[in-house]
This record gives C-alpha cells, sequence and structure tokens, in this order.
C-alpha cells in the first residue's frame, strides 16, 4: 500500500532536545523501513496549560527536524473516549496508514491511562502495527523547562531546548515610562495569549532582525511607577526607529537580575544604564560563542 507511515505520537510542547532525539530516531526508522515519518501531535496540552510553543512555531520546529508530514489532532470528547486500541486501529491504522509506530516506554495514550507499551506492542501485533519502544534520552521535560522559566533561568531552559526560549509577538503602545529615561521600550504583545512568560525580572534579550538586534526586557509591573499589569517591555541597544505595530521576535539569553522597586526615577535610570552595560557583555559573548552575526 502506498504511503505507509511510520509514526510517533506526542504534544511536542517545545520541541526540545528529547523531543529532538525522538525526531530522528522517527526519521531514521522510516528511512530503513520505506515508510514516510509521520508526527501525530494536538492542537493543545490535554491539560490546557500554558505552552512552550504555539502551534505555528511547533510545527516549524518539527519540519525543520525533517518530519514534513504531521497531524495535528483536537481534544474532542470522541477523541479523549477513545481507548488506546481503537485510537490505534481507527486514527493510526484505517485513517493515517501507519505501520509502524514508535513510542517512549513509558509513553501513554488513550483513554486507560494505565495501558502501556506491553500493550501497545499487543494491539499492534493484531492490527498490523509494529510498535518500537524508544529509550529515554535524559532528563529533559516539557514540565521541567516551564519550572525553570517560571524561576527566571533562562539560560538553563535554552540548554534543555536546544535553542534560547522566545516569544513571538507585535509592539503595541505602552506608557512611555522607558522613553523619559532615555531607555525607550517597546511593549511586546505575545501573538499567542497561552504562552508562557517567564519570571518577572530583566532579560538579556536577542531580537530577530537583519542583522539581529541586542535588548533588555523587562517583565513585570513597573513597581517603581505603581503599576499592576505585568508587561513585556523591550528596549533595543542602539535602534531608535519606531516599532508600533511590527512584528518581534525575542529570544532570552540570560537573566540579568529580579524586579524591583526603584527609590526614584533617577535610581532606576542609573540601574537601567549599568543593566545595558552587562547586556552588551552578555550578548557580545553569546554570538561571539554561537557564532551569530551582530
Amino acid at each position: 500500500m502506498r504511503n505507509e507511515k511510520a509514526a510517533t505520537i506526542g504534544t511536542f510542547d517545545g520541541v526540545h532536545r528529547g523531543h529532538q532525539f525522538v525526531l530522528r530516531q522517527l526519521v531514521a526508522e522510516a528511512q530503513k523501513h520505506g515508510l514516510q515519518p509521520l508526527v501525530v501531535t494536538f492542537d493543545a496540552s490535554p491539560r490546557q496549560e500554558q505552552v512552550l510553543t504555539p502551534l505555528a512555531e511547533k510545527l516549524q520546529l518539527i519540519r525543520e527536524a525533517g518530519v514534513e508530514h504531521i497531524e495535528v489532532l483536537k481534544f474532542t470528547p470522541e477523541l479523549k473516549a477513545m481507548t488506546a486500541r481503537d485510537f490505534m486501529e481507527q486514527m493510526l491504522r484505517d485513517r493515517l496508514n501507519v505501520r509502524l509506530l514508535l513510542t517512549g516506554y513509558d509513553n501513554r495514550f488513550g483513554r486507560n491511562r494505565e495501558t502501556g507499551f506491553d500493550d501497545y506492542v499487543d494491539y499492534g501485533r493484531e492490527l498490523g502495527i509494529d510498535v518500537i519502544g524508544l529509550p529515554a534520552e535524559g532528563d529533559v521535560s516539557s514540565s521541567h523547562i516551564r519550572q525553570l522559566l517560571t524561576s527566571g533561568n533562562v539560560s538553563e531552559a535554552a540548554d534543555s531546548l536546544g535553542r534560547c526560549y522566545t516569544i513571538k509577538g507585535h509592539v503595541a503602545h505602552g506608557h512611555h515610562i522607558g522613553t523619559g529615561l532615555g531607555f525607550p521600550t517597546a511593549n511586546l504583545i505575545p501573538d499567542d495569549p497561552r504562552q508562557l512568560i517567564p519570571a518577572a525580572g530583566a532579560y538579556a534579550v536577542s531580537v530577530d532582525g537583519t542583522p539581529r538586534l541586542k535588548g533588555m526586557m523587562n517583565i513585570g509591573t513597573r513597581p517603581t511607577f505603581d503599576g499592576h499589569h505585568t508587561t513585556l517591555e523591550v528596549h533595543i541597544l542602539h535602534h531608535d526607529e519606531d516599532l508600533y505595530g511590527q512584528p518581534l521576535s525575542v529570544s532570552f539569553v540570560s537573566r540579568l537580575r529580579e524586579e524591583q522597586r526603584f527609590d526614584s526615577a533617577a535610581a532606576l535610570q542609573q540601574q537601567l544604564q549599568q543593566d545595558a552595560l552587562k547586556t552588551e557583555q552578555i550578548l557580545s559573548e553569546y554570538e561571539e560563542s554561537h557564532h551569530l552575526s551582530h
């Protein structure tokens, strides 16, 4: 039968180093058996938690790993009610033409969470689907990366992701407080409201552009000015063009400090000057080590 598939199933939130290992194995097994590699993923996490990668970015990262065929499933009541065997028969075999399934030994899908790897092997034998177990690749997990980001540890999160954590959005009008301090900022509104925002604080960030731009981002409520709503304000170093309405992609390289309340605007301004010097140093070292253009 034509267009037979080798598949793996998962939420793939973050497409982190562990996921990248799975995708490499999928491509290799597909080539070995003359099958097309296929990722079966979902439009949102089953637990509706904040996401590391919006759907469009997740699909792009999976394709960059060498898998063109992706089936995105919605968590409908019907899907949630399916047993693992029914899922393998109706979805994988009949709808998607899967002949080989790669799954981790601790991976679970289907209504009954007690169903495990040995059961999948038995179901596959009945249905004509070979089931191959994947070894664990380190201790990288999406939940651990979320914990790192919510504690502000963006550099360790980057190690687990295999790239810097990135938020894409567009620039909206802000309060123009930074302008009066000599540090005009762009108020970033994330494209996906469900994307996880790192802990409050100041960060050295790399901003998409040609060439890439250096910036520092403040996440928080502007306590020095008695703010109440969390904002994402990015100041781009050596850049004075109006960015209002433009798309912006911000990658978190390192945390500079926690959010602070200063006694005066002058004290904050002095701290921002120190932050800018530190940001220059951090990003220059980062660009040099990653061979990025300035």
